[in-house]
């Protein structure tokens, strides 16, 4: 059997996301799992074959979650609008399923606070489907893959 073989490959996931335990529910899209070594380059006085790559701190992007507008929404706009009372760092869980609810991955992120959420474009002649965009920031991974 070779690796290919025995590789799964997830196609259609669903990613369920939590934030200190609490239930936010499933999206169908999340841009933004990465991690970034940010490089400081140094030259050094009468070596002209290399510049020196040093690297500093990690960086990591927001992460967009997307999905269809649902039932879940309420618990997403109660944790967004709890920062007006007070800014609380929390650690979140992205878990990764596929359409058969085999899990695939998961990302446990430190330090998450909503950033911004977007909701659906009301347009009466469109017929499209509503979405929802939740942004959040966060200062690095727990746990991965």
């Amino acid at each position: 059997m070779t690796i290919l073989e025995t590789t799964e490959t997830a196609v259609g996931v669903r990613y369920h996301v939590s934030v200190d335990g609490q239930d936010l529910g499933l999206f169908s899209s999340c841009e933004g799992l990465a991690v970034e070594v940010v490089m400081e380059t140094r030259e050094e006085g009468g070596n002209n074959d290399f510049v020196h790559q040093l690297p500093t701190r990690l960086r990591y992007p927001n992460i967009k979650l997307t999905r269809p507008l649902g039932k879940d929404a309420a618990k997403v706009a109660a944790w967004v609008s709890s920062v007006a009372s007070g800014y609380q760092r929390r650690t979140c869980q992205i878990t990764v399923f596929t359409t058969d609810g085999r899990q695939v991955a998961s990302w446990s992120l430190q330090g998450v606070v909503p950033v911004r959420w977007t909701g659906p474009q009301l347009q009466e002649d469109s017929a499209k489907v509503l979405t929802e965009q939740l942004e959040i920031a966060h200062h690095g991974f727990t746990g991965g893959a």
